[in-house]
């Protein structure tokens, strides 16, 4: 299959609104697996190629992690999956909705999609709306557009351009307008126009063209070594490559955690013994943590400083605690020596003011 006059279309919305049964609808036949609202942990972004109705076609599943109140470790990952899977751009973007009230939290997924990827991409957007049986007898969508405002708004930002589907009672009905058949068509058709309009070309952004070089670079590492590999299996199995090294990149090991952690740790244990030592020295009378210098207080202006200086935060779950001082990540160890010293040379001075 002639990948380079593939359209890429990327699905996007909230968990359950029928992303997968669309695009099962739009392939014809059951290339996604659908997932119920138990098991979502395993739904991840798929991607799958087939010619349609003359076009060939990769479709982007993807799942929703532009729920409102998903966490940014639970987002980026999947957008990142998304970004390398549909790169250099989607030549169009699908926003399914339901045939529902278009609330706050719909609104606050158009808001995301926009932040994440950009307004501009709207230009390249589609509504398309799924539980048709719910759209009144003899009713058009662009007139159940036109009942709220929001929503009426959000179409014309995307060109007026929407479409509706029922991914289980229109499957066998034939008739114009509330049919599977009949609306995929024509959202095929909008989908050229919007290639079109576009002078062929798709959506993308610094982060995609980024993404695009470096798959690029590994298909070429990989056609000098990869003996009979098509250009298909190649660029797929680039993308692949390029994916778990930018998740790789981005994520700190345990590891690396860990020796954080432990770092910060030993800095504290120095910063008690200097102490000790420099009070030791200044004053024999003096106890050898005072109650103002005293070592559990010390680590505590430590850690605090440090954190401060670096804007940390703790984990959703915070690593094991290393002699009961030690509750946050800080990174990097760097800034974290330089506020360390900047401490202590203050404690210092007013440790040799007062004595």
């Amino acid at each position: 299959m002639d990948m380079s006059n593939t359209l890429r279309i990327v699905l996007l919305g909230k968990t359950g609104v029928g992303k997968s049964s669309l695009a099962n609808n739009i392939f014809g036949e059951a290339k996604f697996t659908l997932n119920n609202l138990n098991d979502l942990k395993s739904h991840c972004t798929t991607a799958e190629t087939k010619s349609v109705n003359g076009r060939s076609i990769t479709l982007i599943d993807t799942p929703g992690f532009f729920d409102p109140g998903r966490s940014e470790e639970k987002k980026n990952p999947e957008l990142l999956r998304c970004i390398t899977e549909c790169a250099p751009g989607p030549h169009a973007l699908l926003i399914v909705l339901k045939v529902e009230k278009f609330t706050e939290q719909e609104q606050a997924v158009i808001t995301q999609i926009c932040e994440d990827f950009s307004e501009n991409a709207l230009k390249y957007a589609v509504i398309v709306f799924t539980h048709g049986d719910q759209l009144p007898e003899g009713m058009k969508m662009e007139k159940y557009v036109e009942q709220s405002k929001g929503l009426s708004d959000l179409v014309k930002k995307c060109g007026g351009r929407c479409h509706v589907v029922d991914n289980k009672y229109w499957k066998n009905n034939n008739e114009d307008y509330r049919s599977n058949q009949f609306q995929v068509a024509e959202l095929l058709d909008t989908i050229d126009e919007i290639v079109t309009e576009n002078n062929g070309g798709f959506y993308t952004d610094e982060k995609l063209q980024e993404v695009e070089e470096d798959i690029q670079k590994e298909e070429e590492r990989m056609r000098r070594s990869s003996g009979n590999k098509s250009q298909e299996e190649i660029r797929k199995q680039a993308r692949s490559n390029v994916f778990k090294k930018q998740a790789d990149d981005a994520a700190p090991t345990w590891n690396r955690v860990l020796l954080r952690v432990a770092v910060t740790a030993g800095l504290v244990a120095i910063v008690a013994m200097l102490i000790n030592l420099i009070s030791a020295k200044v004053s024999k009378e003096a106890p050898l943590f005072n109650e103002q210098l005293s070592a559990p207080e010390l680590a505590e202006v430590v850690v605090e400083q440090a954190g401060t200086a670096l804007g940390a935060s703790p984990p959703e779950t915070p690593p094991t605690t290393v002699g009961g001082v030690v509750e946050v990540i800080l990174t990097p160890v760097k800034v974290v020596i330089q506020n360390t010293f900047e401490v202590i040379m203050e404690k210092c001075s007013a440790l040799y003011e007062r004595t």
